[in-house]
């Protein structure tokens, strides 16, 4: 099979194209047909190396997928050759406690298909069956493979972290990005009274309203968290949903309510944050961390994409032979949604 792979790390001529063994699955796994490969931002920080971490290299990116099962391991039940599924991006190897009690996500065994085991830029993958999960027929392999790690990420961050409530208000920094596209909507799905949302051209502020945003200011401003403020009648957000990290975060944490939620799942401008101490205790303000979700969220979010509840955004579906590009165009920032890949 042909499959996309990363030997070492560095800019897109990392992105090595090679022959490899079609995968067997082990006893309790699945072999999937790869019909479609989401990318995501993981990939590119898998290709570039993330000082202080050491993956497993080589390594086929690939977090997201969709595609046909093809083979069976020993013992899978419930499941057949011929079904449609997408791939739940986050993975245990093996069970303990955490798994039994539906917090998968925060096993130390956690992983995810291309950071920590080959993933899905291939023609076949292999996974664990309890990873594959049927999808209905009127959903494409193109929607299906952009929408999982983006949404539950999302899902994790404004529903379980943040636990937005009706009539509460929200501000999604980044708005273009695959995971802000899903907070959007998750937010208005539930029952957000209004969803300030922040981006850098009137096309991808254009789209955030589509998506339900009520508002959306341009991050350039250096007063945006001014005018955040003024969108609000001089109160502030309850919740504000963050992944750019260092550039937002001070200035985030200023636009709360008393009582505000500041929640991230990333930091793309820098890991280090200036934090006001007095701010934080005066205005009894949470500052929440949060990292993909449960696989039992994945079976919550697939229903609601599958219901027409959520949608994925996908910018553009490229072939996989085109993985550079796709990785360029994500970090230049040229993107709404999410770019899919197909082999």
């Amino acid at each position: 099979m042909r499959a996309v792979v990363i030997r070492e790390h560095g800019s897109y001529d990392k992105l090595l194209f090679e022959d490899r063994e079609i995968p067997e699955p082990k006893a309790g796994e699945v072999r999937i047909q790869v019909k479609a490969a989401g990318l995501n931002h993981l990939d590119a920080w898998v290709r570039r190396g993330v000082p202080g971490h050491a993956f497993p290299l080589p390594m086929v990116p690939g977090c997201d997928g969709s595609g046909v099962i093809d083979a069976l391991g020993d013992g899978v039940q419930g499941i057949e050759v011929g079904q449609r599924v997408v791939i739940a991006p986050g993975v245990v190897e093996g069970d303990d406690g955490a798994t039994a009690a539906g917090l998968d996500h925060l096993s130390p065994r956690y992983g995810i298909f291309g950071e920590t085991r080959d993933g899905t830029c291939a023609e076949y993958v292999t996974i664990p069956a309890r990873n594959a999960i049927p999808l209905a027929d009127h959903v494409s392999f193109e929607d299906a493979a952009a929408f999982p790690l983006a949404t539950l990420t999302a899902w994790n961050m404004v529903v379980r972290r943040a636990r937005l409530k009706p009539g509460e208000t929200i501000l999604v920094h980044a708005a273009g990005s695959g995971v802000s596209t899903a907070a959007i909507q998750i937010a208005k799905l539930s029952g957000a009274s209004k969803v300030i949302a922040t981006t850098s051209s009137q096309a991808k502020a254009d789209r955030a309203r589509e998506l339900g945003a009520d508002e959306v200011i341009d991050y350039s401003d250096p007063a945006w968290s001014k005018q955040v403020k003024k969108l609000t009648g001089g109160i502030g957000v309850d919740v504000v949903a963050d992944h750019v990290g260092q550039a937002t975060f001070a200035n985030s944490l200023k636009t709360l309510v008393r009582g505000g939620r500041y929640v991230f799942c990333g930091a793309t401008t820098g890991p280090k944050g200036d934090m006001n101490l007095n701010l934080v205790f005066f205005k009894n303000i949470s500052v929440l961390g949060s990292t993909m979700g449960s696989l039992g969220d994945v079976h919550r979010i697939i229903k609601l994409l599958e219901a027409g509840k959520l949608r994925p955004i996908v910018d553009a579906v490229l072939p996989l032979d085109q993985v550079g590009e796709a990785h360029r165009r994500l970090e230049e920032r040229e993107v709404f949604g999410k770019l899919v890949l197909t082999p």
